[in-house]
């Protein structure tokens, strides 16, 4: 194989690839930066309500289920509309 003097490459090979848009090597613009941290503070909000709403469903389960242990009836009434009154 023989090398032109100013190519890097062998002749006959097949050309350079050149390196993608965004390489790790490429640096981060604003954009890239700010649509990260909208990500993360995103998924971090979506697991945080997601965690509240499980401990609050758990605690409420834990007081049904204590109340109905105790032998009281009415644990979990259902709330029912008032009627209009009749005239």
């Amino acid at each position: 194989m023989s090398t032109d003097a100013g190519s890097p490459r062998p002749s006959g090979g097949p050309p350079p690839r050149e390196r993608p848009a965004h390489s790790p090597d490429a640096p981060e613009t604003p954009a890239e930066r700010r649509l990260t941290n909208a990500l993360i503070v995103g998924f971090v909000l979506f697991v945080l309500g997601t965690g509240l709403w499980l401990g609050d469903a758990l605690l409420e389960a834990r007081r049904i289920d204590e109340c109905i242990s105790s032998g009281r009836r009415n644990c979990a009434p259902i709330a029912v509309p008032q009627r209009p009154p009749q005239r």
